[in-house]
């Protein structure tokens, strides 16, 4: 074994959009796992949008520490147990990616059992989703649904989930044309908005010209707000997302306003509401089970955007953001 590994770490609080000249990879030696610690050789991990808001330092309401420079990134992955009290091989999930090895403690670490077929399906951040459509939508046979960011890592398992729970219609909106005929072709979704292109209202008068029943919105902002003006009576809005806020350069990703038209929540009795997945602790597990036997039957597809190597890692989340990822971005090892 080596004696060190490599770490992406923060150098400085960016100003603006990250770039990779914000993060570094670090060396430093292996850690020695201590009592009740696992050591843990990663595989995968996955970037995720809320970074930007851990290193720009808006983190209230956040239940995730915010990072310094000079801190490693974290987030979930997947690694295999080299050393402590867990079985030496066994694949785990944990929150200390961005990193060769790790010491989480041991009842830190989630051993993987099978219940999905591919390990890195783990890293699928389809629970949120599903949450949302079951808990606070509630998608019913026959509704036409909306999902903002459709091409992101929420919204290409969304669009999936609402239509086997009985969706008729499902639109989503992206900012890529290239996307949007990839979100149609390959993952089903019967029309696209593209954003800048024209209006989102006027977009989505022509998509859905019934009408929106169910909104799962990972982007806020006036996606948001166009969606309220095409809202049916009784609609339901899932916000599971601020990525207008958290991908702007203006912004430090601990904020996100948004325009709505009121009078239309009150004539129309459309309901919004937040997803924590704090709040729903049964839906992990039903979501799993779900997506398990989705996948084996070929019934919904886990896309990815794989980033090869930790060399690139310190470039992961700005790809992220700027647009060149479709559906996860995860780092493998």
């Amino acid at each position: 074994m080596n004696t060190t590994h490599r770490l992406v770490c923060l150098v400085r609080r960016p100003a603006g959009l990250p770039t990779p000249d914000d993060f570094t990879l670090a060396q430093a030696p292996i850690p020695r796992p201590e009592a009740g610690q696992v050591l843990v050789r990663n595989t995968h991990f996955s970037v995720f949008p809320g970074l930007r808001t851990l290193i720009g330092g808006e983190t209230r309401d956040v239940p995730l520490p915010p990072l310094h420079p000079g801190d490693t990134l974290f987030g979930p992955a997947i690694g295999e147990v080299v050393d402590g009290p867990l079985e030496k091989g066994q694949l785990v999930l944990h929150l200390h990616g961005w990193r060769d090895y790790a010491t989480p403690a041991a009842a830190e670490c989630r051993p993987l059992d099978g219940t999905l077929p591919d390990p890195v399906a783990h890293l699928a951040q389809g629970s949120a989703a599903y949450g949302a459509l079951t808990r606070l939508a509630e998608v019913q046979e026959g509704d036409t649904v909306f999902v903002t960011g459709a091409a992101g890592a929420v919204g290409t398992l969304a669009g999936q989930i609402a239509r086997l729970l009985g969706a008729a219609r499902v639109v989503g909106s992206t900012g890529s044309p290239d996307k949007a005929r990839r979100l149609q072709r390959e993952l089903g979704y019967d029309a696209t908005v593209l954003r800048g292109a024209a209006p989102i209202e006027t977009q989505l008068a022509k998509a859905a010209p019934d009408g929106i029943d169910v909104v799962l919105d990972t982007v806020g902002g006036g996606q948001l707000t166009a969606a309220v003006h095409a809202a049916n009576r009784g609609a339901r809005f899932a916000l599971v997302g601020a990525l207008d806020g958290q991908l702007s350069p203006n912004r430090a990703g601990g904020s996100a306003p948004t325009v709505l038209d009121t009078y239309r929540l009150l004539t129309r009795g459309i309901t919004i509401a937040g997803y924590s997945g704090a709040d729903h602790p049964d839906v992990g597990a039903e979501w799993e089970a779900h997506f398990g036997d989705w996948l084996r039957a070929g019934d919904i597809r886990f896309p990815y955007t794989p980033v090869r190597g930790m060399e690139r890692a310190p470039g992961a989340l700005p790809q992220l953001i700027g647009g060149r990822s479709f559906g996860a971005t995860i780092v493998e090892l």
